[in-house]
């Protein structure tokens, strides 16, 4: 079983919805986990509602911090911001680090309503570069 790391900041949005698309387009061949540089403590609900619009439910995750797993073996890490690549602690025993920056649909501004939009396009580029990835 091949494991992943997918980083960011806070760990509410974009590294959440990474972890379960992971785990869901990798078919049981990887374990997948996300964590955050600075953690929220929350996942953020219309990160939730966009993934729940997929039919994967990420309202049971927790925000994790980033030097939880530092010392663990990966065979990726993938920080899917900038600051995150920045911040985070360096995984001395991942086979292979990659940087895939989002927008990170937190910032979008209006009413939920108007939020989603940009929760679900981050979602679905998301969706894209891990399926590219994976080749399927």
């Amino acid at each position: 079983m091949k494991r992943v790391l997918i980083l960011c900041t806070g760990n509410s949005c974009r590294s959440q919805m990474a972890e379960a698309l992971w785990a869901e387009l990798g078919k049981g061949e990887w374990d997948a986990y996300s964590a955050g540089s600075r953690p929220s403590g929350y996942v953020h609900p219309l990160a939730i509602e966009a993934m729940k619009e997929m039919g994967v439910d990420i309202g049971g995750y927790e925000s994790k911090s980033a030097s939880d797993f530092q010392h663990q073996p990966f065979d990726l890490v993938v920080t899917v911001c900038d600051n995150a690549k920045e911040d985070c602690p360096v995984y001395p025993e991942a086979k292979l680090t990659l940087h895939w920056p989002f927008d990170d649909p937190a910032d979008a501004q209006g009413t939920n309503e108007e939020k989603m939009p940009t929760f679900r396009r981050v979602r679905d580029e998301i969706k894209a570069k891990i399926s590219e990835y994976l080749g399927v």
